[in-house]
This record gives structure tokens, C-alpha cells and sequence, in this order.
């Protein structure tokens, strides 16, 4: 397998969480959130990933006592983040070296599994960009205004997009010499910005990403399910 860099996002402030830390940093079965991410994808590449952590510079000094703390053992880079997650994702582009592959995944999706990381890395070798996605799971409405009730629409037209977002590195930095748009609401939506096709391949409904206090418990519920399976 090629040289694969790995740029984890977490800029995140928890506004929806309700925390006074942000949520990346929240403990989840006893260690701060970004420890499971990182650890994710050092389990599934090992050394043929390089991963860079992108944070923003005010979080830089707890990022560190944290990993002091709880004794973080899986080799990164910091970068600092931007004012937009454009801008944090082009910032970790600058750091990723002469990689062939960059997967992109929020720092925030603690509970990727190594089938899901390891197929993306699979797919993007032949599609040259791929994210996962699954079937959303309840009915969807589409509002014509946000005060209307809406119509129903046909949910199995309709996938959930989730990461790691996997790319060729030179598709992804010429994608990322664009202006910044707020139509750029995930890397699939700047590279396809720039004439690129996009490949999809499943995903995991374990795959969340954390946001809201329920989210965190979630969490808790499918690592302890875990646990309990590894154990048998």
C-alpha cells in the first residue's frame, strides 16, 4: 500500500454539546475523545500512515497537557486549524509530505472501525476519491420554506456522508486551490467543485459523530458493546 497521510480535524468549540471543553477533548470510556480517533487509525495503518492533527491554536497548550495526562501513544503532527474547516483542511495539506493518498476524517468520529478506514483506502486506489456513506434509516422530509410542513421524499435516493474522506493528494490540493464556498460542506464537495467524480462505499451506523450529550452516550454504549464482544 502507498504512503497514506491522514489529516484529522477537530476544530470544533461543543456549542451543541453544552460543555465548557469542547467535544474533542470530552473523556469517552476514560481517555479524551481525539485519543480513540487517532488510535483508529494507527491500529488499522500503522506506520504506513502519517497522521497530522489539525487543532485550533488556542487549544494547542491543553491538546498537550492532555496527552501528558492520559499518556497519548500514537505518533502525530499538530497544525493549527483555521477560521473555517476549509481553511484547517488546507492548513494539514501543507504538512501531509509527499504522500500519494490523504484521507481526511473528523476528529469528532471517535468510533470508525479499521473494515471502514481500510476500505476507503482500498476504493480511492482505483477511484482516486471515495466516501462512505449508509442508507438513512428514518423518513425524510424535504421544506420548500422552513415554516412549511414539507413533502416526503424517497429516502432510499438519499445516503448519510460520513469519514474518512480518501483522495489521490494531487486531486485534493488542486481542489483546494479554489476560493472557499459555502457550498463546501465536506472535501467530497470541493473536489467535486473542481470536475472530479466521487465514488461511494458503505459506511458504518457505529461510525457517529459526536455532537449532542446523547451522541456521547452512544458512544459509550457501542464501545462497551465492543468490549463484551472482543471478550467472548
Amino acid at each position: 500500500m502507498s504512503r497514506i497521510a491522514v489529516i484529522v480535524v477537530a476544530g470544533g468549540q461543543g456549542t451543541r454539546m453544552g460543555t465548557e471543553v469542547p467535544k474533542q477533548f470530552l473523556l469517552l470510556d476514560g481517555v479524551p475523545v481525539l485519543f480513540h480517533t487517532l488510535r483508529a487509525f494507527a491500529a488499522a495503518l500503522g506506520d504506513r500512515a502519517r497522521q497530522i492533527l489539525v487543532l485550533p491554536e488556542e487549544h494547542r497548550e491543553l491538546w498537550d497537557s492532555l496527552c501528558h495526562q492520559y499518556v497519548l501513544d500514537v505518533p502525530h503532527e499538530v497544525c493549527s486549524g483555521g477560521e473555517t474547516r476549509f481553511e484547517s483542511v488546507r492548513n494539514g495539506l501543507e504538512q501531509i509530505g509527499d504522500a500519494e493518498w490523504v484521507a481526511v476524517h473528523d476528529g469528532v468520529r471517535p468510533l470508525v472501525s479499521r473494515e471502514v478506514i481500510l476500505r476507503t483506502v482500498e476504493e480511492v486506489q482505483r477511484h482516486g476519491a471515495v466516501i462512505p456513506v449508509v442508507r438513512p434509516v428514518d423518513s425524510l422530509r424535504y421544506l420548500d420554506t422552513p415554516d412549511t410542513s414539507g413533502r416526503i421524499v424517497d429516502r432510499s435516493r438519499f445516503r448519510a456522508v460520513q469519514t474518512p474522506q480518501v483522495f489521490r493528494t494531487d486531486w485534493l490540493r488542486e481542489a483546494y486551490e479554489r476560493p472557499y464556498s459555502r457550498e463546501f460542506t465536506d472535501d467530497a464537495s470541493v473536489v467535486e467543485a473542481s470536475g472530479r467524480t466521487v465514488a461511494l462505499c458503505d459506511g458504518d451506523y457505529a461510525n457517529i459523530k459526536i455532537t449532542t450529550p446523547i451522541d456521547l452516550l452512544f458512544a459509550e454504549a457501542i464501545l462497551q458493546s465492543r468490549k463484551l464482544t472482543l471478550e467472548k
